[in-house]
Parts: C-alpha cells; structure tokens; sequence
C-alpha cells in the first residue's frame, strides 16, 4: 500500500483510482479529485513534510480531508504559532439516523432510545435521539482543528438538552485560560441549529509543535 499524497489515504498501488507522474516519480490516488486537487500545485505537496495535512483560513492544523469527511470549520486565532485567551475554532455539521447508526455499530452502543423509533416514541422525547457522546464528539473534532498538534487531555462535560436527529450541530471550544506548560483550558459546547446548548462543559488541551519528517 501507499499513501495518496493528497488526503492521506491508503491506496492500493496496483488499482489506484489515478495516477500521475511528476519528477520521474509515479504518484497514486484515491480517486480523481485527490489527483485534480495535487495537479493544481504539486510542488506544496511534493515539499511539504506531511502535504496531506489541511489549512483552516490559512493555518495548518492536524486534520486530514479525510474521505471527504462533512463539516465546515472556522479558526479565530490571533498567533497561529501561540495560543491566547479568546481564540476559538467551531466545527458545525448536520448528524442523523446516518450518523446514530454508524456510532452504534462502532461503540456497540445500541440503546433502542437512538435506534428503534418506535420504542423512542413512547419515551419522554417523543423520538429518536442522538447518542451523547456521538454530538459531543464534535468537540473533539473541533480541538483538532486548532494550530498545531492538539493532545485532548480532560473533559468535564454536562448534557444539558437532547439532541434531535437530523439536525445541525455547531462545536464552540474557546479558550478561556492560559495555563503551565503549553496547556490550555477550554470552554466547550455544541448547539443546534436554534442556538439552543444541548451539550457544554470545560476541557483542559496541551498543544505541542506539528512533527517534522526525518
């Protein structure tokens, strides 16, 4: 197997979905928009110790355009290279039954109140429910986002209100407080598409600098 240079993805070298030469050296993708994204600037790519690694508003964080992976980011960060107090990343993204389903299967949370809308339906909430833990995720996600290589270190987190399917959900981690040793403490929360919080809480990250090849 190699990697597709573009997105990070494992390609099989004897079917890859495209291929391109460039300096006598044969590159494999994953499919043609990886190969269209890598032709518009193959030098970044070729130079870049890890060229698959994507920018958010002109800074380089940790993320992979990962199998076109939705979800729409935002940095407001004044010092790319040192976090300060206001600075914030959000994350926002539609999650339903799509989303529960595949959560079930991998945590092998299958709580009928996210899966059998039948039996959700004589529950308090009148429905399925997003899991907890899958919309709180989002936050993870989002800490990803910031410059630099994020390492999650604690979440304290409170679900405040349930979270309908299908609809839109927007991550908030800001940081509010400058702590030892390149570690932040950060207020997190998602809310839906009302603005409503349906999940908040406070996370403590550390940000160390991006690896380089060696």
């Amino acid at each position: 197997m190699v990697i597709d240079i573009a997105c990070g993805m494992e390609v099989d070298p004897d079917d890859p979905a495209a291929t391109v030469e460039y300096e006598g050296k044969s590159y494999h993708f994953c499919s043609e928009g990886c190969k269209d994204h890598f032709e518009a600037d193959p030098a970044r790519f070729v130079e870049a110790d890890f060229p698959f690694l994507q920018e958010i508003e002109g800074m380089r964080t940790t993320r992979m355009p990962y199998g076109g992976t939705p979800g729409e980011f935002h940095l407001s960060v004044a010092d790319e290279h040192d976090l300060g107090v206001g600075d914030e990343v959000t994350l926002t993204r539609q999650l339903g039954e799509d989303e529960a389903d595949q959560f079930a299967k991998i945590t092998s949370d299958t709580n009928a109140l996210h899966l059998n809308e039948e039996f959700a339906a004589r529950t308090r909430f009148g429905g399925r429910i997003l899991h907890g833990t899958l919309v709180a995720g989002l936050i993870s996600a989002a800490l990803a986002a910031f410059p630099g290589m994020t390492i999650y270190l604690d979440q304290h987190l409170e679900f405040v209100a349930p979270a309908s399917m299908g609809d839109t959900y927007t991550a908030r981690c800001t940081v509010v407080d400058e702590l030892a040793k390149g570690r932040y403490r950060v207020s997190t929360r998602v809310e839906n598409g009302d603005g409503d919080i349906v999940v908040q809480g406070t996370a403590t990250i550390l940000i160390d600098e991006m690896p380089t090849q060696t």
